[in-house]
């Protein structure tokens, strides 16, 4: 489900929007509705509310929407999975292997993906900024290129 122009906007506008760094396959997840939850392996302090920049790693390299943060839950590996499992699109081994050696994982429930019309390339980005997309995830800053920062402005 993609958020339309029509649709109230669960995003609080003061909050700093985070970026989160993505594999393709579930930023697209994320902005075609199939997948509600991302994963971490670390804790993440963002209220509810916060708009988030999905950037699509290699080999895509590029922002390709948004999506606003509804909650988040951290607890352990094994309960994250039983109250998320099917919200995560990921398989039972893939998500070991990516939390192998965790105490803790953070579940980050999405919604209102919004897919934008024309991708921002990473080399687009780093057109007079220095832009550096996260490993993981950050808040975007006022060094960002403006075409990020203005993404949820009104």
């Amino acid at each position: 489900m993609t958020a339309t122009a029509a649709e109230p906007s669960v995003w609080a506008p003061s909050l700093r929007p985070l970026l989160l760094s993505l594999r393709p396959r579930f930023a697209e997840a994320i902005l075609d509705g199939t997948k509600t939850v991302e994963l971490r392996r670390t804790r993440l302090s963002a209220p509810d509310g916060t708009g988030l920049v999905l950037y699509a790693s290699t080999p895509v390299m590029a922002v390709l929407g948004t999506a606003v943060l509804v909650e988040r839950d951290t607890d352990t590996p094994d309960r994250i999975w039983r109250r998320h499992k099917r919200s995560l699109g990921l398989t039972r081994s893939e998500y070991d292997a990516y939390l192998e050696g965790a105490n803790l994982a953070t579940a980050i429930t999405v919604a209102s993906p919004h897919r934008l019309a024309e991708p921002h390339t990473l080399s687009a980005l780093r057109r007079g900024a220095k832009f550096q997309p996260p490993q993981s995830f950050r808040y975007l800053s006022d060094e960002d290129p403006e075409t990020l920062r203005s993404m949820f402005r009104n």
